[in-house]
């Protein structure tokens, strides 16, 4: 016994020091790891990256800065550069976005970690120390890359800022350039002029050459898919817009929304198709590697040039309709119409030929001299042209005949363009035909996309107008097809208009800019920024966010929906649910999902919901002061849905309100009454009030008939035959059974009353007037009467005589004089009078 125990001791004792090796090894091994995680350098950390990012946006910066410097000259380069700033700038930003949530973190973990011990306190634990040491050291190095990275920023905004001045001033230059128009200038460029008709015919004719001899293929595949882009967008307009690409012929006297409906959608429709043709084209064409380098731009230009001119001519013919005076939108004769609509035109070719030439010059490496008075020239005849235009007669008749010869322009029309005319001729041969050319080119492009923009804003207002889109032929497709009403197709009617204006918006603004000298990459800036971050203040606002959470409420409130009807007509229909309750759990999950609904529509909207704090506080301040009503009914809302003391469908009595409930909102409640009048009762008063609820637990109520016979008939008779009667009845209950109350004898009737149960109280109604009927039948039969009210009239013979000799003795006393004694008789005879009269 003793040596056993001598054993188990020993054992014991091994068995604790092993333990106790194995606790102060892993111990050991655990502070190693932790001291070797503090000498380690933050090298993967977050960061860390962070530092190396900023390191490499510094470099691209620096490379940025330089090619400014570079291509101070070059607006297209400045352009590009632009763009790479801008890129360059929201990845800084991103980069310190990032770095936001792991800073939160070590701030949190630093605070539950505590500052380090005093002088005088126990020390603490040296994995907590080197802990608090590295998250120390990371958040010192999160502060330095986000103070790197809010410095780069800025130069970022500085270089972009510098860029756009430098383009500025480069525009500026460009418009305000002077040069010296003599003799020699004119010789200088019709040398140019010669020379470069060789080469680029020269050019030309090589280029030609090899293509039919090595690109044939490649060139028509590129024709073929150009026009199969601009067939297939032409030919889906016409399906869709047919109506608004041609005009009736037959139609004599068109509608407004007609005219302005065709000339806006007829003159987009086409040049966009033939816009989508020249863009494919010269897609497939440089894409096949059929365009050499200096034919490229020709080709570019040339297809410009035909898009100008097209256009110019689509919008003549849509808004001065020179050989459709009824079509016409503007007040102009027949020889007007035609008149200011070659003017156009010519301008146009002669804008159009000008830039196509620049082109071919650029391409050749002319002289600029050649530019300049081909410029000159242009600048000159549209000058003329608009002064020559001033002179003519175009205003309408003042009889209306578009056939007689018009009248002059109005005054101040005819000064506008006279003096236009002359600035455009005085400052061309001044030297400053850059910005005599650009005036003309914007007084041509810029005046047809301004003039078809607004028609197109006017089209979209005629046709919003209430009541005016139904007349349209895309109203009565959209009656045929859809089967709309009149409200519908109105209100359809409404998008339409706002969609029109959209469209006429969306593509005359970026038009107008790239014509003012915006390039392609700044409209993409714009656009982006418009549609990620627009600030208001301090405020950031997101239209794509805006647009993001918008979609996303509508997708989570049309889910609501189906999940309501999915529970309603599968789930709560086949367990045979009440319909109270169905009710109120479709309410509910109505409510629950336009909350999440809108709680994710924020969110993605980008909008913190901390800031409605402010809000909610705002709201409890209107609440102490004037919403106590709205809340009170709220609430009393939720408690009516979820306490359910009465519910849809019921018949319930409140106050003055009885009837039948229809629908309980959170705001009231709607009561039909049995005369079909919605009553709108607020929630507050029926959780306040008494409510009477004939079918709160279920839909079995009593119903009363009272009977009244004459005194002559038989009780038991009565009795017996009333119970019989209501045997017949299907839908009166037979437990309970039903019975017969014997009231009272009555002043001229023996009074019973019908006692019978319904298994469902609305029937009462039906069910009482049957039995009424049937009552009345059986008591004919079985000589039983009802009797009529009656009354009992006691007559005395004597009383007028009495009152005669009274009356005399009362005028005979007055001629004595006696006026006391006669009053004293006048009230005796007043109270006879009275007993003899009438008595029921």
């Amino acid at each position: 016994m003793r040596l056993r125990t001598i054993l188990l001791r020993t054992i014991l004792l091994m068995t604790l020091a092993l333990a106790g090796a194995h606790f102060e090894s892993a111990a050991a091994l655990a502070q190693e790891q932790t001291q070797a995680a503090a000498e380690t350098p933050l090298v993967d950390t977050p960061s860390a990256q962070a530092a190396k990012e900023i390191e490499r946006a510094k470099v691209q910066l620096g490379s940025l800065q330089d090619s400014v410097k570079q291509n101070a000259d070059n607006d297209d380069a400045l352009v590009g550069i632009a763009a790479k700033a801008d890129e360059l700038s929201r990845a800084v930003i991103t980069i310190s976005v990032n770095l936001r949530p792991r800073f939160d973190q070590i701030k949190n973990r630093l605070g539950e970690i505590g500052d380090p011990p005093k002088d005088g306190q126990p020390p603490e634990a040296e994995i907590v120390t080197q802990e608090r040491n590295a998250l120390a050291a990371e958040r010192a190095q999160i502060n330095a890359v986000t103070g790197d990275a809010e410095n780069l920023s800025i130069a970022v905004t500085q270089l972009v800022n510098e860029i756009i001045e430098m383009r500025r001033r480069l525009f500026a230059d460009t418009l305000l350039r002077r040069t010296e128009i003599s003799v020699s200038v004119l010789d200088d460029a019709a040398g140019a002029f010669v020379h470069e008709v060789s080469e680029f015919s020269q050019a030309l004719s090589s280029w030609a050459a090899f293509v039919w001899k090595f690109k044939r293929f490649p060139l028509f595949a590129a024709i073929f898919l150009s026009l199969a882009s601009a067939l297939i967008l032409l030919s889906g307009s016409y399906r869709l817009f047919g109506a608004y690409l041609r005009r009736d012929e037959a139609v004599e006297n068109p509608s407004y929304i007609g005219r302005l409906s065709i000339a806006f959608w007829s003159t987009l429709i086409r040049t966009l198709a033939l816009a989508v043709l020249l863009v494919t084209s010269f897609f497939f064409l440089n894409s096949f590697n059929v365009l050499r380098p200096d034919i490229a731009p020709v080709i570019g230009a040339l297809f410009g040039t035909i898009g100008l001119v097209y256009f110019v001519g689509r919008f003549v013919n849509a808004i001065f309709a020179p050989r459709e005076p009824h079509w016409r939108l503007v007040k102009l004769s027949n020889l007007g119409a035609r008149s200011i609509g070659y003017c156009l035109l010519a301008m146009a070719v002669v804008n159009g030929l000008d830039y196509l030439f620049g082109t071919v010059s650029e391409a050749m490496g002319s002289p600029l001299v050649l530019t300049v008075v081909r410029s000159l020239i242009a600048a000159l005849i549209i000058g003329v042209i608009l002064i020559a235009a001033s002179f003519g007669k175009p205003m309408l008749a003042r009889n209306g005949d578009p056939d007689a010869p018009g009248r002059h322009w109005p005054r101040g029309m005819a000064i506008i363009l006279r003096v236009a005319g002359a600035g455009l001729i005085v400052t061309a041969l001044a030297g400053y035909v850059g910005l005599a050319r650009f005036v003309a080119t914007q007084f041509i492009i810029t005046g047809a996309v301004v003039a078809t923009m607004y028609v197109g804003l006017l089209s979209g207002k005629a046709i919003s107008r209430q009541e005016s889109f139904g007349d349209t032929f895309f109203a009565r497709f959209l009656t045929r097809r859809f089967n709309l009403g009149p409200v519908a197709i109105d209100q359809f009617g409404l998008l339409v208009g706002l969609a029109i204006y959209a469209v006429a918006l969306l593509v005359g603004i970026p038009l107008i800019l790239l014509l003012w000298g915006f390039h392609v990459q700044d409209l993409q800036l714009i656009a982006y920024r418009l549609f990620t971050e627009v600030k208001l203040g301090g405020i950031s606002i997101s239209l794509l966010g805006i647009c993001t959470g918008i979609l996303l409420f509508a997708g989570v409130y049309l889910l609501t929906r189906w999940v309501q009807r999915w529970l309603d007509g599968n789930v709560m229909a086949r367990s045979h649910v009440d319909l109270g309750v169905r009710n109120s759990v479709k309410t509910g999950i109505g409510y629950l999902g336009v909350g999440v609904a809108a709680i994710i529509g924020v969110s993605a909207a980008g909008i913190d919901l901390s800031s409605f704090a402010l809000v909610a506080s705002a709201l409890s301040v209107g609440i102490g002061f004037g919403l106590q009503n709205i809340v009170s009914n709220f609430v009393s809302g939720l408690i009516l849905l979820v306490e359910r003391p009465f519910k849809v469908g019921d018949h319930v009595v409140s106050g003055t309100a009885e009837g039948i409930v229809k629908r309980i909102s959170v705001r009231a409640t709607e009561i039909e009454t049995f005369r079909k009048q919605s009553i709108i009762v607020p929630n507050s008063e029926l959780i306040n009030g008494l409510v009477g609820n004939w079918t709160h637990r279920n839909k079995i109520g009593r119903s009363e008939i009272p009977v009244s016979v004459s005194y002559d008939a038989d009780p038991q008779k009565v009795m017996d035959i009333l119970l019989e009667l209501t045997a017949k009845i299907p839908l009166v209950m037979r437990n309970p059974e039903p019975h017969v109350e014997f009231l009272r004898f009555g002043p001229y009737s023996l009074d019973f009353e019908l006692r019978f149960f319904l298994a469902d109280m609305g029937d009462g109604m039906t069910v009482r007037n049957d039995l009424r009927i049937e009552i009345l039948k059986r008591f004919k039969a079985e000589g039983i009467e009802i009797p009529l009210p009656q009354s009992d009239l006691t007559i005395h013979r004597e009383a007028p005589a009495a009152i005669a000799n009274e009356g005399r003795d009362v005028r005979s006393s007055s001629a004595d004089g006696a006026a006391g004694e006669e009053e004293h008789r006048v009230r005796q005879l007043r109270g006879r009078t009275a007993e003899a009269s009438l008595k029921s």
